[in-house]
Parts: structure tokens; C-alpha cells; sequence
């Protein structure tokens, strides 16, 4: 009896886990000239590509009311050199 309670309780954790895990995903937004951000807390910023072009990089954030956001812009890649 015990073992199948201890399987029952893990087997919800884990389903809770996956839930919340799931629910955290952002669809991008493709950044144009003149967007409003309410950039409250950077949380990542993903790596230039190594080119001497533009290159799209993606920025997760938090706005100023908890919400998480990604954010695609493109910067000129790390690869240039003078």
C-alpha cells in the first residue's frame, strides 16, 4: 500500500513539474523600430553568431508586471575585426 501511495505522489509531482515547465514558454516577438519595451529584468540574452553581419540574437525578459517576454533582434556578429 505504501509503495503504491509513494508512486502516486510522485507521479503528480512530476506531472506538476512538466505543467509549470510548459507554461513558461514565450512565443518571440520580432523587434521593429519604434516598439514600446517595458524591460523590468533581463533574464538571458542568447550569443551573436561568430560573422562579421547581422545576425538575430533573442532576449528574455520580465516586464514591470512579472510577465516573461523573448524579444529577436538582430546585432552585427562577434566575427568582425578591424
Amino acid at each position: 500500500m505504501k509503495n503504491i501511495l509513494f508512486l502516486a505522489l510522485s507521479l503528480t509531482a512530476s506531472f506538476s513539474a512538466f505543467a509549470q515547465e510548459v507554461g513558461t514558454t514565450t512565443d518571440v516577438v520580432h523587434y521593429k523600430y519604434g516598439m514600446h519595451l517595458d524591460v523590468a529584468k533581463v533574464i538571458h540574452i542568447t550569443e551573436a553568431a561568430p560573422t562579421c553581419a547581422p545576425t538575430p540574437v533573442q532576449m528574455t525578459y520580465q516586464d514591470s508586471q512579472g510577465q516573461t517576454h523573448t524579444l529577436e533582434y538582430s546585432i552585427i556578429g562577434g566575427g568582425c575585426s578591424n
